[in-house]
């Protein structure tokens, strides 16, 4: 079984932040934070109901697209019978790119699904 994960975070609570990396051409950033965020309702990942996720990344971009640094998500969810069920994602990040006010990384990630299964490595993902 396949699976790609995306994740678009458009309203992150918390602090994200695109600097120029310092001694290196303009087009390299770094992209560092952490936050959280509030999922509508009727979001869903495997059948599992989420009501939101915590997420932390430190990621150098460079100008030619590739991309290092790390990527962690929890999406909060809870089980077909109501407990907690939380899904980590844990993610290297490979390449990426970045505009004035949004960037954009990727990488591969082993999904947890919080459910005592074995986590899916080699996830692709993206974060926008």
């Amino acid at each position: 079984m396949m699976m790609r994960l995306v994740l678009v975070l458009a309203v992150v609570l918390g602090v994200g932040v695109l600097v120029p990396a310092p001694g290196v051409a303009q087009t390299d950033v770094g992209v560092s934070g952490a936050g959280a965020a509030v999922f509508p309702g009727g979001a869903t990942l495997y059948g599992i109901p989420l009501s939101g996720l915590e997420l932390g990344q430190g990621v150098f971009i460079a100008g030619d697209g590739s991309a290092t640094g790390e990527f962690y998500a929890v999406l909060l969810g809870t089980s077909l019978l109501g407990q907690p069920q939380n899904i980590a994602v844990d993610g290297k990040v490979t390449g990426g790119s970045a505009g004035p006010d949004s960037g954009t990384f990727s990488g591969v990630a082993t999904v947890d699904m919080g459910d005592g299964t074995a986590p899916l490595p080699g996830v692709p993902f993206t974060v926008t």
